[in-house]
């Protein structure tokens, strides 16, 4: 079994978010996040959607109140880049940024199909 993180990442009300992530990438989806939110300030499109900020990562999660949610990483970035890809606006910081959570979707993609092959 690959070994996993978690990233864990609150909405500004307070709710809680976790995303499993490989190891290998639960880093980069956490400076994904902190950057997008240094970012998100200087787009000026209207519909410039609300994110959860990463305050954790760990190594090992048990959720014990089952009304929270576990979302895989893959899941995650998929709902990120349809949600940014929305924004009405073309030009720089959404071109980049929408490379940066392309390049993590992407390289997900081949994680999870690495993972699925030796399965």
């Amino acid at each position: 079994m690959p070994e996993m993180s978690y990233v864990i990442l609150q909405w500004e009300q307070g709710k809680l978010e976790f995303v499993e992530m490989p190891a290998s990438h639960a880093y980069q989806l956490s400076a994904l996040n902190l950057r997008l939110h240094k970012e998100l300030l200087k787009l000026t499109a209207d519909n410039v959607p609300q994110l959860p900020k990463a305050i954790a990562e760990c190594s090992k999660l048990d959720l014990l109140d089952e009304q929270l949610t576990l979302f895989s990483g893959l899941q995650y970035i998929n709902e990120l880049e349809r949600t940014f890809n929305e924004i009405r606006e073309d030009a720089y910081p959404l071109i980049s940024l929408l490379t940066e959570i392309r390049a993590l979707q992407a390289q997900l993609e081949q994680w999870y199909e690495d993972e699925d092959m030796l399965s």
